[in-house]
């Protein structure tokens, strides 16, 4: 079954959507066992784990600064480099500020929500989030 008409062009089909669907859901895995393994607190789990949805604010400049503010929550790259950080220097809540954060990027990308087009909300690199999303 193919999705092309749902999916804008650049943007992952099929087994490739797939597996990178996946992929966030081994990250939120891997992410809350090491949260665990921490031994940090729970309350500040739920404290931060939507943190990053506040880049969602972005949008009412334009949906192209909106796009550039979600992808910046929503990337690796910041949550990569504050583990790193936390590890360098032993900071237990620096570490698990990183882990909560890829947990959060973990969830969104299992679910479909990908990084944005700056054209539209709904264009993702995992494809159209919305009604017509085939899983």
């Amino acid at each position: 079954m193919s999705d092309t008409h749902s999916t804008p062009s650049g943007a992952a089909q099929g087994g490739v959507r797939i597996l990178l669907r996946l992929e966030g859901l081994v990250v939120l895995a891997a992410a809350v066992a090491a949260y665990v393994h921490l031994g940090a607190s729970w309350a500040a789990f739920a404290m931060l784990f939507l943190l990053p949805d506040l880049s969602f604010l972005g949008y009412l400049a334009s949906s192209r600064m909106g796009a550039a503010a979600y992808n910046a929550a929503h990337s690796y790259i910041g949550p990569v480099v504050l583990l790193g950080l936390g590890l360098i220097s032993g900071t237990p809540a620096v570490v698990a500020l990183g882990l909560v954060w890829s947990a959060h990027i973990g969830l969104d990308h299992a679910l479909g929500y990908g990084l944005k087009y700056g054209s539209e909300f709904g264009l993702t690199h995992l494809g159209r989030v919305g009604p017509t999303d085939p899983w």
